[in-house]
């Protein structure tokens, strides 16, 4: 109400009381259209990148070791020539057991694939927590380390969690 209060004293002819009600409702009319307006125009957040998924999707006992059957979904981003990841298999009581850097590339766009690695000495039973603790290398289009990190989604199919 200020805004119409304020033009109606900045008007520099004397209007009449049935001319300034039609100025004081135009006025009202076109105060939501100029902040709608200036919504319009305003310039949108960039798009979210396209997820990496990770899903721990099977774990099988190899002799003493641990085989370790990881699905990567990228059916929604661009061709990554690189992507290394440092994982560590924590046990039963949530100690850190393993560490393993695994070369998940080159993932191809718009795919999903299946990369197969072993935790080596450590059996199955015995792992009960995986975690991704850092993305050391992702290569490929705009991808640097950091965006394929924040990119990167975990889940699991197994009764073993696959956290971030």
């Amino acid at each position: 109400m200020e805004n119409v209060q304020v033009l109606m004293q900045a008007t520099p002819w004397n209007l009449g009381p049935l001319a300034r009600a039609a100025a004081a409702c135009l006025a009202m009319a076109l105060i939501p259209s100029a902040g709608a307006l200036a919504q319009e125009t305003a310039p949108s957040a960039a798009p979210k990148a396209a997820p990496i998924k990770l899903q721990l999707n099977r774990l099988e006992p190899a002799g003493e070791s641990c085989r370790t059957y990881l699905l990567v979904d990228n059916s929604q981003g661009t061709a990554l020539k690189s992507l290394k990841v440092d994982l560590f298999a924590f046990d039963q009581e949530g100690v850190a057991q393993k560490r393993i850097a695994v070369e998940l590339g080159p993932l191809p766009d718009k795919k999903t694939s299946v990369k197969i690695f072993d935790f080596t000495g450590i059996s199955c039973p015995k792992i009960g927590r995986v975690l991704l603790n850092d993305v050391l290398a992702c290569e490929g289009g705009e991808a640097s380390r950091e965006t394929c990190l924040e990119r990167t989604e975990t889940e699991t199919k197994t009764s073993v969690p696959l956290d971030r």
